[in-house]
């Protein structure tokens, strides 16, 4: 670990709206923005070398699912902590622990950062294990985003419903997604039955708290080893070393 001498340094890969609020909220959290990345100085990764990073402490990557592997990989490989909040790769999460691991640095990984999310994950997986074996009930998952975002349905939806799955309801999960307008992020997780309704919401307001999160989650990893999802940095569990 490179010394910190007072604010730890942080490259932010990836330059649209999240990592523009990162930089802005950056030293409230203990951090000095020395180093920015976008898709013009990093294609596949190509700006990602232990010499441009020798004075970065943390990486936070926000960027298109696409081009996300190609970073964690290069992150790792010159031993950087990183953090990345971009969805819709997760089927490479494998390779890129292999190497996070080799590399013998940290990765924390989420499709949300938002402290409340994480809660309300918890809340769904818990709900679903207490109706697992109520078969009056039936389930759904529903979202809508902004109009802009490219995945649908989301990381944190499907999310929702691997936890409710894992927690043992076997029966089908009706799926729905929206894109309109500029909204923030809801999601909603729903029971059914011919007697009642039971409805989870979450609603974000703004971005501010995904990027928060992130911020969180990049000062926890500086001195850990291994690959951890936002929930390990709030409540402690899981994760490998």
């Amino acid at each position: 670990m490179k010394n910190l001498g007072g604010l730890a340094k942080l490259a932010i890969v990836g330059q649209g709206k999240m990592g523009r609020l990162i930089e802005q909220l950056a030293p409230e959290h203990g951090f000095e923005v020395v180093l920015r990345l976008s898709s013009k100085n990093n294609a596949n990764g190509s700006g990602i070398t232990a010499h441009g990073f020798r004075d970065v402490n943390a990486a936070i990557e926000f960027t298109t699912p696409d081009a996300t592997p190609a970073n964690l990989v290069r992150l790792a490989e010159a031993k950087i902590p990183a953090v990345t909040g971009t969805t819709g790769w997760f089927d490479r999460l494998e390779e890129v622990s292999k190497t996070v691991e080799a590399n013998g640095t940290g990765l924390v990984w989420s499709p949300n950062f938002s402290a409340g999310v994480a809660v309300f994950c918890r809340l769904a997986a818990a709900a679903a294990d207490f109706l697992r074996d109520q078969e009056e009930y039936g389930a759904w998952a529903w979202e809508i985003h902004h109009d802009t975002k490219k995945d649908a349905v989301s990381g944190t939806l499907l999310q929702l419903v691997r936890r409710m799955e894992k927690a043992g309801y076997s029966r089908k999960i009706d799926v729905a997604s929206n894109r309109a307008g500029r909204h923030p992020g809801t999601h909603e997780i729903g029971f059914d039955s011919a007697a009642d309704t039971i409805t989870l919401r979450h609603v974000a307001r703004n971005r501010e708290g995904f990027a928060r999160g992130a911020l969180k989650a990049a000062q926890w990893i500086l001195d850990r080893k291994g690959v951890y999802t936002f929930e390990d940095v709030l409540f402690g569990s899981g994760g490998s070393t």
